[in-house]
């Protein structure tokens, strides 16, 4: 074993000394299989970040209550009757009026529900980047939805909460970021009125980050709805509280509505578009890493050619045909190992954190969110590298165990 061992090392320690004399086609090979991951990452970063901004940061406790024929915000429609039936239904945890209750009471301090019913509306802004409309998602609020979320708030120095009953909104900073004229104390003229910007808001690096929220008694008449809601979110006394919620609901004669854990309907909005990102990066890595593939064998050839009468002699003088197998299938996964890091990184410096904002197809509106290039990406990146280095060498080591030792000592 320990001479197996050593003559594997001896044979892989030979052929890497060597590369300075096939530097051009070891070169090639590595730059392919940097592409190859590059382009993985690079895509799949666009996966990864829309997940993320669409996965809330809260515990999961949050529900969403929209008309039982709804598939979205969009599409549902509730009365205010059915909105404070939701709101007193059991399971739906509480606020306590009074001094006491610190920051858990809403606007006026008065006991209730820690539930929200709201408006959701769609809006045309300029993007920063290109200066063509994009829908952007308006929100109206009640007066517990900071509390119902628990990671709504507005940072020190990026101004104020919204007053109601006021033509005022707070912008997320993904908004902020990705829209033009969302920029504090600007106003933004939408419908017939001008509304204020007096905050920028933080919700977790959610897809709450791309909305603009405002009362929404005062957007009700704005867009002429009247009395009505198109969602409740609530927060539940427990995670576990919401199959007795769930029930309370689904059995009232006076409502004909639905409830989604938060969690569960973002990650449904996000499923289509990950799928489709995913399958699109996957395909266009796996041309690319066809062509990476025939570079590795190109090159791992040309380097069995070279050595044909070195490795002919070593053979002749006693090392086994395994370890020529493995030291050539070693060059082969070192080198597909070093355009693969290559590749992670660079795709690691241009598109990590990289803003950008696509529609969510669901609602039709813009979410701003950030390419995540995370560890398991780059993990799963490099595996792949090794992968087409393993292929690639698999061949040339095989023709390189198997040349005749005659045969092979006679060629110049």
């Amino acid at each position: 074993m320990t001479n197996w061992l050593a003559q594997v090392i001896s044979l892989t320690l030979s052929s890497l000394r060597s590369l300075p004399e096939r530097k051009g086609a070891a070169v090639a090979a590595g730059v392919g299989i940097a592409g190859v991951v590059a382009v993985l990452v690079g895509v799949l970063s666009i996966a990864e970040g829309f997940r993320a901004a669409m996965k809330p940061s809260g515990a999961e406790d949050v529900v969403v209550v929209l008309r039982s024929s709804a598939d979205g915000e969009m599409t549902s429609g509730l009365s205010r009757d059915e909105t404070r039936l939701i709101a007193d239904s059991p399971g739906v945890a509480r606020i306590q009026a009074g001094p006491s209750a610190g920051a858990s009471t809403n606007r006026n301090n008065e006991a209730g529900p820690l539930a929200s019913a709201e408006l959701f509306v769609i809006i045309n802004l300029p993007k920063r980047s290109t200066g063509t409309d994009a829908n952007v998602p308006m929100r109206g609020v009640g007066s517990a939805a900071r509390q119902v979320r628990g990671d709504v708030r507005v940072p020190r120095g990026k101004g104020r909460w919204f007053e109601t009953g006021r033509n005022e909104v707070v912008v997320g900073q993904g908004a902020a970021r990705a829209f033009a004229g969302l920029d504090l104390g600007k106003s933004i003229h939408i419908g017939q009125n001008d509304w204020e910007v007096v905050g920028i808001f933080e919700g977790g690096g959610g897809a709450t980050e791309s909305e603009i929220w405002t009362d929404a008694a005062v957007l009700q008449p704005a867009y002429h709805r009247g009395e009505t809601f198109q969602s409740v979110y609530a927060k539940l006394t427990s995670p576990q509280a919401f199959g007795q919620f769930k029930d309370a609901l689904t059995t009232n004669p006076q409502l004909k509505v639905k409830p989604l854990r938060q969690t569960d309907m973002l990650a449904e909005q996000s499923s289509m578009l990950t799928r489709f990102i995913e399958t699109l990066g996957y395909a266009i890595a796996g041309l690319m890493a066809l062509g990476a593939l025939f570079g590795a064998l190109n090159t791992m050839y040309s380097v069995v050619a070279s050595r044909t009468r070195e490795i002919a002699t070593l053979r002749a003088l006693g090392f086994g045909s395994s370890p020529i197998i493995l030291s050539v299938l070693l060059e082969s996964v070192m080198l597909a190992l070093v355009g693969g890091v290559v590749g992670a990184t660079a795709a690691g410096l241009a598109f990590n954190n990289y803003q950008a904002s696509t529609i969510n197809w669901q609602s039709f509106s813009q979410v701003a969110f950030q390419f995540k290039v995370t560890p398991a990406l780059v993990t799963m990146a490099i595996l792949w590298a090794a992968g087409i280095g393993l292929i690639g060498g698999l061949f040339p080591a095989l023709r390189a165990a198997r040349l005749p030792i005659a045969m092979a000592l006679r060629e110049t």
